[in-house]
């Protein structure tokens, strides 16, 4: 599968920058799948706006694929991606392990109906940079891949410029989440898109959830053939708009509103800060993130969305103090919560 054989109006919904929410697990108080509330959130973030959806990645927890869950996840949200909505929004795949098991979860993903595979290499962690080159390569033969820059809190390595240029050079990657959380290692990788010459068919999204609107706002200086060039993140991959996902869509509309060149108004810094302190809270940054899935789960459940925080590690829960920042930053920054909307919506995202 290449990417000329995307289904045009999502590649296009994918190329201008959408929303595209990292999709979480919904289990019950067994800690099974809840199929019911499963899909209601994939309903949410389709009514919401969302211009697609990553599923099998971090926030929809990994270990899915040690309890047999990764298929039926899968499956589930591509369901409700067909059947939901009249159009055919951008579907990602979370694709990760060694290059065997990366293949055969790009094959699942692809016979599934989805579009690209999100590809984790903390799994590679012994490997050299022209070894996970090769792996790329390998996994790109089966179907479109979206690179994928993780911080090293929750498993990420470090990766050069070089690599990111040697990346871009592969034919079959349409896009790249920039997520280190750091911005000399973001800057490495659009200076990297830039130096392959990939600009044209590689869609940058940010994945930075500490500097969301300021990765949105930056045209980011670049050479391309020897030219002063600018490079733009068009849209998100994002954890934190797996929460206030509707607000998350207006707030990129906003921006894709602005003009191209001239200045940005001082607010747009203070919505950085917003965004950004509301992700703290969510995402347990005071405790090293050991609450980032957890601290979703709480904002879900308080909307009714979720029955409960449960993850499929029973040791996995809010950190400490977390609950109460999160109080915090609703009070803080009402303006930034889509409660109003899930509350219109809730009994028919949790129907049959």
């Amino acid at each position: 599968m290449l990417i000329t054989d995307i289904d045009a109006n999502a590649l296009q919904r994918f190329q201008n920058g959408c929303v595209i929410p990292a999709h979480p697990l919904a289990l019950t108080g067994a800690r099974e799948i809840d199929t019911r509330r499963q899909r209601a959130l994939t309903r949410y973030y389709l009514d919401a706006g969302s211009g697609g959806l990553a599923v099998g990645v971090h926030t929809t927890q990994f270990a899915i694929r040690d309890v047999g869950l990764f298929e039926p996840v899968l499956r589930i949200a591509m369901e409700e991606a067909q059947n939901w909505v009249d159009h055919t929004p951008f579907m990602v795949a979370g694709v990760m392990g060694k290059t065997d098991q990366a293949i055969k979860e790009a094959e699942l993903a692809r016979g599934l109906g989805y579009h690209a595979a999100l590809l984790g290499l903390g799994a590679m962690g012994d490997a050299s940079e022209d070894q996970l080159i090769e792996h790329c390569q390998r996994v790109a033969r089966v179907m479109p891949i979206i690179g994928f820059y993780l911080q090293a809190a929750v498993g990420g390595r470090n990766l050069s410029f070089n690599f990111w240029k040697q990346f871009a050079t592969i034919d079959n990657v349409v896009g790249i989440k920039i997520a280190p959380f750091n911005r000399y290692k973001t800057l490495d990788v659009v200076r990297g898109v830039a130096a392959a010459n990939a600009a044209d068919r590689i869609t940058l999204y940010t994945g930075n959830d500490d500097h969301i609107v300021g990765d949105l706002l930056t045209p980011f200086p670049v050479e391309i053939d020897g030219q002063p060039k600018h490079l733009n993140i068009k849209g998100g991959l994002l954890g934190h708009w797996s929460v206030w996902t509707q607000k998350a869509v207006h707030l990129l509309d906003d921006v894709q509103q602005l003009p191209t060149n001239g200045s940005i108004e001082r607010h747009w810094w203070t919505r950085d800060a917003a965004v950004t302190d509301s992700n703290a809270a969510f995402f347990d940054a005071a405790n090293n993130f050991l609450g980032v899935i957890a601290g979703l789960h709480e904002v879900l459940r308080r909307q009714g969305l979720l029955d409960n925080i449960l993850c499929l590690d029973p040791n996995e829960d809010l950190g400490p103090n977390q609950a109460a920042e999160i109080d915090r930053v609703y009070r803080a920054y009402p303006e930034l919560n889509d409660d109003a909307f899930v509350a219109a919506n809730l009994d028919r995202w949790l129907g049959a």
